[in-house]
């Protein structure tokens, strides 16, 4: 990282990018961006298996849903960031082959979140559980996800928003082809992968901890992720200058995290007046047959991210 130093001319502070985002072990290439997908599914798995046991769960639950909600997710995450972005790949100079081309990154979370719930439900169907607790026990999982994922566009030097002058400015090799155009080659962008990562890890702490105190279930949490991540999205998207589609005047993604955070307010809000409380069963086929809600020594036992 470049430092300034007041009065001496330095350049000033930056963030670097890192110089490749793929090597090479033999003739096998490993990318970073898969890397960073991979790592966040493992810690997403991680924390979900904690809290899902914490509430009563076994152990074995999360790791067999994950077997249908996770390739679900990736192909619905490729197929928004190709609807949502289509002139990389059918656009003039564009190769739409490259739309199968999930490594070399570019996954949208609507769609990763869309599918991957269809996913999910299937999973939950085949072991025997409620949707809406195995939800709530993912919701911060995701968002420690989706920050690890941000790496992968860092690697990728790809996503950043508009130029800085901030301290921590990012830089774009200007020799690569994510340089934009109309820049010089020493203008500094807004990083917001970065951005989003801290958002992301702050949100699943805020999450996990009203979680705790207020004992949230039925949905809601999954809900309250939503809320956070679209609210989140929605300024972050405002700074990105790469190209994507756009709905009168404004940015695909803009709309959709306007839209998908107030439906998420309105299931935050509803199911609160319904449902308050914890679910006292996570099985389909035999309700309230688990008893009274965990005691407090079952509740120590959540993690506390």
């Amino acid at each position: 990282m470049r430092l300034a130093v007041p009065g001496t001319g330095l350049l000033p502070a930056a963030i670097p990018s890192p110089p490749e985002s793929v090597w090479h072990l033999g003739p096998f290439p490993v990318r970073a961006y898969a890397l960073a997908i991979l790592a966040g599914i493992a810690a997403a798995l991680w924390l979900t298996t904690r809290r899902w046991v914490a509430r009563g769960g076994g152990d074995d639950t999360v790791l067999e849903i994950a077997f249908w909600a996770v390739p679900f997710g990736i192909v619905g995450g490729r197929v928004y960031h190709v609807l949502s972005s289509p002139d990389a790949y059918f656009g003039p100079g564009g190769d739409p082959v490259r739309a199968l081309y999930v490594w070399e990154g570019g996954l949208g979370i609507w769609g990763a979140i869309a599918l991957g719930a269809v996913g999910a439900w299937i999973g939950c169907r085949r072991q025997g559980v409620r949707l809406a607790p195995f939800a709530d026990a993912l919701a911060p999982g995701l968002l420690v996800a989706q920050a690890i994922g941000r790496l992968g566009n860092w690697f990728n030097q790809e996503l950043f928003g508009g130029p800085t002058t901030l301290p921590w400015g990012l830089e774009i090799d200007p020799t690569g082809v994510t340089f934009p155009t109309g820049y010089d080659a020493g203008t500094l962008f807004h990083p917001t992968f970065l951005y989003e990562l801290l958002w992301n890890l702050a949100g699943a702490v805020l999450i996990v901890r009203l979680d705790r105190r207020l004992r949230l279930g039925h949905g809601r949490v999954f809900w309250l992720y939503v809320l956070t991540y679209t609210v989140g999205r929605l300024w972050i998207e405002w700074l990105r200058i790469d190209p994507a589609e756009q709905v009168l005047g404004l940015r695909l993604n803009v709309w959709t995290s306007l839209i998908v955070g107030l439906v998420a307010l309105i299931f935050f809000l509803v199911l609160g007046r319904r449902h308050p409380g914890r679910e006292t069963t996570l099985d389909l086929d035999r309700p309230r047959s688990r008893g009274p809600a965990r005691d407090d020594h079952q509740q120590a036992a959540e993690p506390t991210t």
